[in-house]
């Protein structure tokens, strides 16, 4: 008879940090509703966090997948901004809406191919040559127009329609100072960037080449020797990133209804951003989509709060996103070291033991 108690076993370093983000942002959002009130008090508001924030979702995925395995792409938010103008230009000529969403995929797949192949094959670093295609998809958006161009194609302005009226749930609305019921509501966006995000979730957690992903990011030598293909892994990572890139160009086309040059700016680093307070690492081998996903709602949330806020000048919420992204570096460090030191501490423990 085994007299040994069932021990639990302790959370990995990406469930620990994932739980922290989610308790972080239900915290944040408890504290808003309570101090401000209005509109935190309605599920409206955090179906317009994601409605507003569906293209970002679907970036960061990719992004996080990137991350995992000790990479970086910043070209995400440039391939973004190219995506929707090519599709508009495209669109405002009369083309097919079919068609049009093959070009997004098509244009994030070439960027993702591409780079990828740079990346994990002529071993060129992944910071310069996301750069380089950041600069490459913002040169060619300017070129196709640097004007906005607003859709007018008939059956995408249906398509748009749709987008914003898919789904209702008038038990989950509020009623508005004139006496009317406004049912809450979700875009056909989000639904997609939450199949986005269970579609990888299922990737890293379930399939082999999610595994790899944390492998090669946490070790490239171990990944190695347990026969795993290092390039190729790392080729997929960004092949996956780049079609992201292209899926959200359309979604964000189809929230907007204009391709703009500028539409996406700065989208990569807020990408980095909720990647990182989610509980990714930048030094690779931890992370989690899930985790991303909350810290998406957690930097749209900040501003949000610093809108209700008196502060509520522009540059606060960069002001308060940087101080956030600063205190989660800081509190991943500070935990995983303390995990790593018990973890050495026990270890020395045991051999003691056995020497005895």
């Amino acid at each position: 008879m085994n007299n040994k108690k069932h021990r639990r076993e302790p959370l990995t370093d990406t469930q620990l940090l994932m739980t922290i983000a989610i308790c972080t942002f239900v915290v944040m959002y408890v504290l808003a509703m309570i101090v401000f009130k209005g509109g935190f008090l309605h599920v409206q508001q955090i179906f317009d966090m994601l409605n507003d924030n569906a293209p970002l979702i679907i970036v960061s995925c990719g992004l996080t997948i990137v991350m995992i395995g000790g990479g970086i792409d910043i070209s995400v938010g440039a391939v973004t901004s190219l995506v929707a103008m090519s599709c508009a230009l495209y669109l405002n000529k009369g083309g097919n809406i079919v068609i049009s969403a093959l070009i997004a995929i098509g244009i994030g797949l070439a960027f993702g191919l591409v780079q990828g192949y740079l990346i994990s094959y002529l071993e060129i670093q992944p910071f310069i040559i996301t750069l380089a295609g950041m600069f490459l998809a913002r040169g060619l958006t300017t070129i196709l127009s640097v004007n906005p161009q607003k859709v007018e194609h008939e059956g995408f302005k249906a398509l748009m329609n749709a987008n914003q009226n898919s789904i209702k749930i008038p038990w989950l609305g509020y009623t508005a100072k004139n006496g009317n019921l406004i049912p809450a509501s979700l875009e056909l966006g989000v639904v997609v960037a939450l199949s986005c995000v269970l579609l990888i979730f299922l990737l890293l957690k379930f399939h082999k080449l999610g595994r790899g992903f944390y492998a090669i990011g946490g070790n490239q030598t171990s990944a190695l020797m347990l026969g795993i293909n290092v390039k190729l892994t790392r080729f997929f990572s960004y092949v996956i990133s780049g079609l992201l890139s292209g899926i959200a160009g359309y979604v964000l086309l189809m929230h907007s209804g204009a391709g703009n040059a500028t539409n996406a700016a700065g989208m990569e680093m807020n990408a980095i951003a909720s990647a990182i307070i989610g509980g990714t690492l930048l030094t690779g081998g931890v992370g989690n989509v899930i985790g991303t996903f909350f810290g998406t709602l957690i930097l749209t949330t900040i501003n949000k709060i610093v809108v209700a806020s008196p502060l509520n000048a522009p540059w606060w919420q960069k002001i308060t996103t940087g101080g956030m992204l600063c205190v989660f570096i800081l509190l991943q460090s500070i935990i995983l070291s303390i995990r790593s030191k018990k973890k050495k501490d026990s270890k020395g423990k045991e051999n003691k033991e056995e020497k005895a």
